[in-house]
Protein backbone atom coordinates (compact mmCIF):
# COMPACT_ATOMS: atom_id res chain seq x y z
CA UNK A 1 0.00 0.00 0.00
CA UNK A 2 2.74 2.31 0.12
CA UNK A 3 2.31 3.27 3.93
CA UNK A 4 3.11 1.34 6.73
CA UNK A 5 -0.09 0.89 8.37
CA UNK A 6 -1.25 -0.93 11.12
CA UNK A 7 -2.56 -4.85 11.28
CA UNK A 8 -6.24 -5.29 12.39
CA UNK A 9 -6.29 -9.21 12.56
CA UNK A 10 -10.41 -8.87 13.55
CA UNK A 11 -11.08 -7.42 9.80
CA UNK A 12 -9.47 -10.76 8.30
CA UNK A 13 -12.96 -12.36 7.33
CA UNK A 14 -15.03 -9.47 7.61
CA UNK A 15 -17.25 -8.54 4.64
CA UNK A 16 -17.14 -4.83 3.14
CA UNK A 17 -18.85 -3.07 0.50
CA UNK A 18 -16.79 0.66 -0.92
CA UNK A 19 -18.49 2.85 -2.94
CA UNK A 20 -16.89 4.81 -5.43
CA UNK A 21 -14.14 2.38 -5.73
CA UNK A 22 -12.65 2.97 -9.43
CA UNK A 23 -9.99 5.36 -8.36
CA UNK A 24 -8.47 7.73 -5.66
CA UNK A 25 -9.31 6.98 -1.93
CA UNK A 26 -12.27 4.60 -2.73
CA UNK A 27 -9.63 2.40 -4.83
CA UNK A 28 -6.78 2.71 -1.69
CA UNK A 29 -10.24 1.86 1.23
CA UNK A 30 -11.10 -1.37 -1.03
CA UNK A 31 -7.48 -2.73 -1.72
CA UNK A 32 -6.52 -1.54 1.93
CA UNK A 33 -9.25 -3.50 3.30
CA UNK A 34 -8.61 -6.53 1.47
CA UNK A 35 -5.15 -6.40 2.51
CA UNK A 36 -6.06 -6.55 6.18
CA UNK A 37 -8.28 -10.12 5.13
CA UNK A 38 -11.43 -8.52 4.70
CA UNK A 39 -14.21 -9.78 1.30
CA UNK A 40 -14.53 -6.34 -0.23
CA UNK A 41 -17.41 -5.65 -2.91
CA UNK A 42 -15.84 -2.90 -4.65
CA UNK A 43 -18.76 -0.81 -6.60
CA UNK A 44 -18.66 2.03 -8.66
CA UNK A 45 -20.47 3.69 -12.02
CA UNK A 46 -17.71 2.98 -14.32
CA UNK A 47 -17.37 -0.82 -14.53
CA UNK A 48 -14.31 -0.72 -16.97
CA UNK A 49 -12.02 1.84 -14.84
CA UNK A 50 -13.57 -0.53 -12.01
CA UNK A 51 -11.96 -3.78 -12.90
CA UNK A 52 -8.73 -2.12 -14.32
CA UNK A 53 -8.58 -1.05 -10.63
CA UNK A 54 -9.08 -4.43 -8.94
CA UNK A 55 -7.05 -5.90 -11.23
CA UNK A 56 -3.97 -4.01 -10.55
CA UNK A 57 -5.08 -3.78 -6.61
CA UNK A 58 -5.32 -8.49 -6.69
CA UNK A 59 -1.91 -8.38 -8.18
CA UNK A 60 -0.31 -6.07 -6.20
CA UNK A 61 -2.00 -7.91 -3.15
CA UNK A 62 -1.11 -11.28 -3.98
CA UNK A 63 -3.01 -13.96 -2.67
CA UNK A 64 -2.26 -13.46 1.04
CA UNK A 65 -4.83 -10.99 1.30
CA UNK A 66 -8.89 -11.20 1.51
CA UNK A 67 -10.72 -10.76 -1.76
CA UNK A 68 -11.57 -8.00 -4.20
CA UNK A 69 -14.49 -8.36 -6.61
CA UNK A 70 -16.38 -5.74 -8.71
CA UNK A 71 -19.97 -4.35 -9.65
CA UNK A 72 -21.71 -1.77 -10.86
CA UNK A 73 -23.28 0.75 -8.68
CA UNK A 74 -25.28 3.89 -9.45
CA UNK A 75 -25.22 6.05 -6.08
CA UNK A 76 -28.27 8.05 -7.39
CA UNK A 77 -30.77 5.40 -7.27
CA UNK A 78 -31.53 4.11 -4.11
CA UNK A 79 -32.39 -0.16 -5.60
CA UNK A 80 -28.66 0.37 -6.70
CA UNK A 81 -27.72 0.25 -2.85
CA UNK A 82 -29.82 -2.65 -2.15
CA UNK A 83 -29.15 -4.57 -5.26
CA UNK A 84 -25.20 -4.22 -4.03
CA UNK A 85 -25.87 -5.17 -0.18
CA UNK A 86 -28.19 -8.26 -1.64
CA UNK A 87 -24.89 -9.33 -3.80
CA UNK A 88 -23.00 -9.12 -0.57
CA UNK A 89 -25.00 -11.00 2.02
CA UNK A 90 -25.07 -13.86 -1.26
CA UNK A 91 -21.49 -13.70 -2.12
CA UNK A 92 -20.39 -13.86 1.64
CA UNK A 93 -23.12 -14.70 3.54
CA UNK A 94 -22.88 -11.24 5.40
CA UNK A 95 -21.91 -7.54 5.54
CA UNK A 96 -20.19 -6.32 8.43
CA UNK A 97 -18.82 -2.85 6.50
CA UNK A 98 -20.15 -0.33 4.27
CA UNK A 99 -18.30 2.96 3.77
CA UNK A 100 -19.95 5.56 1.46
CA UNK A 101 -17.39 7.17 -0.67
CA UNK A 102 -18.70 8.21 -3.69
CA UNK A 103 -19.15 11.67 -4.17
CA UNK A 104 -18.11 14.55 -6.59
CA UNK A 105 -16.31 17.64 -5.97
CA UNK A 106 -17.84 20.64 -8.86
CA UNK A 107 -16.41 24.45 -8.32
CA UNK A 108 -18.86 27.34 -9.45
CA UNK A 109 -19.74 30.59 -7.95
CA UNK A 110 -23.03 31.14 -6.74
CA UNK A 111 -24.66 32.77 -9.50
CA UNK A 112 -23.46 30.11 -12.10
CA UNK A 113 -24.52 27.20 -10.37
CA UNK A 114 -27.12 25.54 -12.41
CA UNK A 115 -30.03 23.28 -11.39
CA UNK A 116 -28.44 20.23 -12.90
CA UNK A 117 -25.45 20.87 -10.73
CA UNK A 118 -27.01 21.17 -7.71
CA UNK A 119 -29.57 17.84 -8.53
CA UNK A 120 -26.35 15.88 -9.34
CA UNK A 121 -24.33 16.86 -6.63
CA UNK A 122 -26.56 16.44 -3.41
CA UNK A 123 -27.63 13.03 -5.24
CA UNK A 124 -24.46 11.39 -5.43
CA UNK A 125 -22.98 13.46 -1.93
CA UNK A 126 -26.18 13.47 0.02
CA UNK A 127 -28.53 11.17 -1.23
CA UNK A 128 -26.09 7.90 -2.08
CA UNK A 129 -24.82 8.44 1.83
CA UNK A 130 -28.68 8.30 2.69
CA UNK A 131 -29.58 5.18 -0.02
CA UNK A 132 -26.40 3.23 1.42
CA UNK A 133 -27.32 3.26 5.04
CA UNK A 134 -30.75 2.02 4.01
CA UNK A 135 -29.36 -0.37 2.30
CA UNK A 136 -26.55 -1.67 4.46
CA UNK A 137 -28.68 -1.21 7.61
CA UNK A 138 -31.03 -4.02 5.86
CA UNK A 139 -28.68 -6.59 5.88
CA UNK A 140 -26.43 -6.20 8.43
CA UNK A 141 -26.53 -7.73 12.21
CA UNK A 142 -25.22 -6.21 15.25
CA UNK A 143 -21.90 -5.22 15.37
CA UNK A 144 -21.89 -3.38 12.03
CA UNK A 145 -20.07 -0.39 11.19
CA UNK A 146 -20.95 2.44 8.31
CA UNK A 147 -18.21 4.88 7.38
CA UNK A 148 -19.84 8.22 5.64
CA UNK A 149 -17.25 10.35 3.86
CA UNK A 150 -17.28 14.06 4.82
CA UNK A 151 -14.58 17.03 4.32
CA UNK A 152 -12.95 19.93 6.21
CA UNK A 153 -15.27 21.69 3.65
CA UNK A 154 -18.44 20.98 5.83
CA UNK A 155 -16.27 23.05 8.23
CA UNK A 156 -14.94 25.67 6.24
CA UNK A 157 -16.07 27.16 3.03
CA UNK A 158 -14.04 28.52 0.21
CA UNK A 159 -15.17 30.78 -2.96
CA UNK A 160 -16.83 28.68 -5.81
CA UNK A 161 -17.26 25.21 -3.34
CA UNK A 162 -21.13 26.92 -1.87
CA UNK A 163 -23.11 23.11 -3.30
CA UNK A 164 -20.30 21.01 -2.05
CA UNK A 165 -19.87 22.43 0.95
CA UNK A 166 -23.33 22.13 1.64
CA UNK A 167 -23.56 18.58 1.28
CA UNK A 168 -20.47 17.88 3.32
CA UNK A 169 -22.24 19.03 6.01
CA UNK A 170 -25.49 17.60 5.54
CA UNK A 171 -23.15 14.11 5.96
CA UNK A 172 -21.80 15.34 8.76
CA UNK A 173 -25.08 15.82 10.33
CA UNK A 174 -26.27 12.76 8.55
CA UNK A 175 -24.30 10.80 10.36
CA UNK A 176 -24.79 12.09 13.79
CA UNK A 177 -28.64 11.05 13.03
CA UNK A 178 -27.78 7.80 11.56
CA UNK A 179 -25.96 6.80 14.62
CA UNK A 180 -28.74 7.60 17.00
CA UNK A 181 -31.17 5.85 14.90
CA UNK A 182 -29.18 2.37 13.82
CA UNK A 183 -27.44 2.57 17.50
CA UNK A 184 -30.66 1.18 18.55
CA UNK A 185 -29.46 -2.29 15.85
CA UNK A 186 -25.90 -1.63 17.53
CA UNK A 187 -24.97 -0.41 14.43
CA UNK A 188 -21.82 1.91 14.20
CA UNK A 189 -22.04 4.94 12.18
CA UNK A 190 -18.89 7.45 12.04
CA UNK A 191 -17.40 10.01 8.90
CA UNK A 192 -14.37 10.90 7.86
CA UNK A 193 -13.38 14.14 6.86
CA UNK A 194 -10.33 14.55 4.39
CA UNK A 195 -8.68 17.69 3.94
CA UNK A 196 -6.54 18.33 1.02
CA UNK A 197 -5.79 14.81 -0.11
CA UNK A 198 -3.37 14.20 -3.12
CA UNK A 199 -5.90 12.34 -5.67
CA UNK A 200 -7.28 12.92 -9.57
CA UNK A 201 -10.24 14.66 -7.61
CA UNK A 202 -7.53 17.12 -6.54
CA UNK A 203 -5.01 17.51 -9.72
CA UNK A 204 -6.18 20.85 -10.35
CA UNK A 205 -4.77 22.57 -7.94
CA UNK A 206 -1.13 21.34 -9.58
CA UNK A 207 -2.61 23.25 -12.53
CA UNK A 208 -3.63 26.74 -11.35
CA UNK A 209 -0.83 28.95 -10.59
CA UNK A 210 -0.37 29.69 -7.29
CA UNK A 211 -2.82 27.33 -6.05
CA UNK A 212 -0.57 24.79 -4.43
CA UNK A 213 0.91 27.20 -2.26
CA UNK A 214 -2.12 28.64 -1.23
CA UNK A 215 -3.40 25.34 -0.40
CA UNK A 216 -0.47 24.44 1.88
CA UNK A 217 -0.40 27.91 3.30
CA UNK A 218 -3.78 26.84 5.20
CA UNK A 219 -2.46 23.54 6.19
CA UNK A 220 -0.71 23.58 9.55
CA UNK A 221 1.55 20.90 8.94
CA UNK A 222 2.70 22.12 5.63
CA UNK A 223 1.97 19.29 3.71
CA UNK A 224 -0.82 17.57 1.24
CA UNK A 225 -2.30 13.57 2.58
CA UNK A 226 -2.27 10.81 0.65
CA UNK A 227 -5.13 8.53 0.18
CA UNK A 228 -2.93 5.98 2.83
CA UNK A 229 -3.10 8.39 5.75
CA UNK A 230 -7.14 8.35 5.70
CA UNK A 231 -6.79 4.82 4.82
CA UNK A 232 -5.21 4.85 8.26
CA UNK A 233 -8.47 6.45 9.87
CA UNK A 234 -10.55 4.07 8.24
CA UNK A 235 -9.38 0.76 9.24
CA UNK A 236 -9.21 2.09 12.70
CA UNK A 237 -13.02 3.03 12.87
CA UNK A 238 -14.44 0.13 11.77
CA UNK A 239 -11.96 -2.10 13.52
CA UNK A 240 -12.57 -3.14 16.84
CA UNK A 241 -10.66 -0.64 18.52
CA UNK A 242 -13.10 1.83 17.98
CA UNK A 243 -15.82 -0.43 18.94
CA UNK A 244 -17.30 2.41 21.43
CA UNK A 245 -17.24 5.06 18.83
CA UNK A 246 -20.02 6.30 16.87
CA UNK A 247 -21.80 9.90 15.70
CA UNK A 248 -18.09 11.06 15.40
CA UNK A 249 -16.96 12.90 12.28
CA UNK A 250 -12.51 12.33 12.53
CA UNK A 251 -10.71 14.60 10.82
CA UNK A 252 -7.71 13.60 8.41
CA UNK A 253 -6.49 17.19 7.61
CA UNK A 254 -3.59 17.90 9.00
CA UNK A 255 -5.18 20.57 11.01
CA UNK A 256 -6.48 22.62 8.04
CA UNK A 257 -10.11 22.95 9.55
CA UNK A 258 -8.41 25.19 12.36
CA UNK A 259 -5.66 26.58 10.03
Amino acid sequence: MGARLARFPELAGRVAVVTGAARGMGACFAAGLAAQGAHVLAVDIDEAVLEQSLARSREELGDAAGTLTGMRCDVTRRESHFEVAEQARQRFGRLDIWVSNAGVFPQTDMDSVTETQVQHTFGVNVEGVIYGAQAAASVMSAGGCIVNMASVAAFRVRRGRAVYSATKAAVHNLTRSMAVELGERSIRVNALAPGFIDTEMTNWVREVPGAMEKALASIPLGRIGTPEQVLGALLFLVSDSASYVSGQTLGVDGGSRHG
